[in-house]
């Protein structure tokens, strides 16, 4: 397979920080060159605002941090109009938002108001603040972060708003071996610190859109007809897939392609690896609040490959 030289060199090198979690690291490179955005959910302390950060050092992006609480304003996140008495006239300062990674730290603990206005610009990929529309930047890649619902202080993302991610993960626990050497390797704040960028904005674009033209056969495109398809049948869902998750199925399908080193067509492979992560968050058995992961593999494994 003939890779490329760039993305194995990320990829190298946000192991080397964020130990022991190849898999997870891979689909978050995948969902960013999807053109989507990506949901982290676990307990404090496990990596995820390392992730965000390598991820935004080694492919030479812009990062910005947002702080999710409950006294926090949509005008905090993209931005406000301000009156220049020096000028006479309002000019708008951009918000935290306008930065191609943006980690939406601890996105629940805000209010329904703000969760909006970061899932609308998300959604748009722009705001509009007193008539006026400002662009957001190309790339545009959120990481969001979220605490496990059951945590106080807490206010779920509806169903609605979390379609918007095109990817949901939990990074857990490292195994024993890469948490001895995290023990070994001292602090991830130097660690980051020393990371070279291995691409740049104008390469990120180029790979998007290198992604997004990989080809797709018919049999393909019926694999995943059929993968949506199963989970309206009967009442397994309160929801089965609607036809965006089916279109953003194929998209990060192409992506994991191009990560993997096909760059001519997708296989059902690409689709299999990408769609646990994928589908969890907008699934919802009935009686249940959340899926997970296990709902993907299990419509894996009853769904044949034509």
């Amino acid at each position: 397979m003939a890779r490329h030289p760039e993305l194995e060199a990320a990829l190298g090198a946000l192991q080397s920080v964020v130990l022991g979690k190849s898999r997870e690291i891979r689909l978050a490179l995948v969902c960013l060159l999807a053109d989507g955005h990506l949901l982290l959910e676990d307990i404090p302390g496990v990596g995820k605002t390392t992730l965000a950060h390598a991820l935004a050092r080694v492919l030479g992006l812009d990062f910005q941090r947002i702080q999710f609480t409950s006294d926090l304003l949509p005008a905090d996140i993209i931005g406000t109009t301000v009156f220049e008495r020096e000028h006479e006239h309002f000019s708008f300062r951009p918000g935290p938002i306008f930065a191609e990674v943006v980690l939406a730290d601890e996105v629940n603990r805000a209010t329904p108001r703000t969760q909006s206005a970061l899932l609308e610009a998300m959604q748009e990929g722009q705001v509009s603040v007193d008539g006026a529309t400002h662009s957001l930047p190309r790339p545009f890649f959120v990481i969001a972060t979220q605490n496990p619902r059951e945590q106080i202080g807490t206010y779920p993302l509806p169903e609605s708003q979390l379609d918007r991610f095109a990817m949901r993960l939990s990074l857990g626990y490292p195994d024993a071996e890469a948490e001895r050497a995290l023990f070994q390797s001292g602090d991830r704040r130097d660690l980051l610190a020393r990371l070279e960028a291995r691409l740049d904005p104008r390469g990120i674009r180029a790979l998007q859109s290198m992604a997004n033209r990989i080809a797709a056969a018919p049999a393909l495109l019926d694999y995943i007809q059929a993968l949506v398809a199963w989970t309206r049948e009967g009442r397994r869902y309160e929801h089965g897939l609607s036809p965006r998750a089916g279109i953003m199925l194929l998209r990060l399908a192409r992506a994991h392609a191009l990560v993997a080193g096909r760059s001519k067509a997708v296989v059902p492979e690409d689709v299999q690896a990408i769609l646990p992560a994928a589908v969890g968050h907008r699934l919802h058995p009935p009686g249940a609040t959340d899926g997970g992961e296990q709902i993907g593999r299990e419509i894996i494994k009853a769904v044949p490959i034509p």
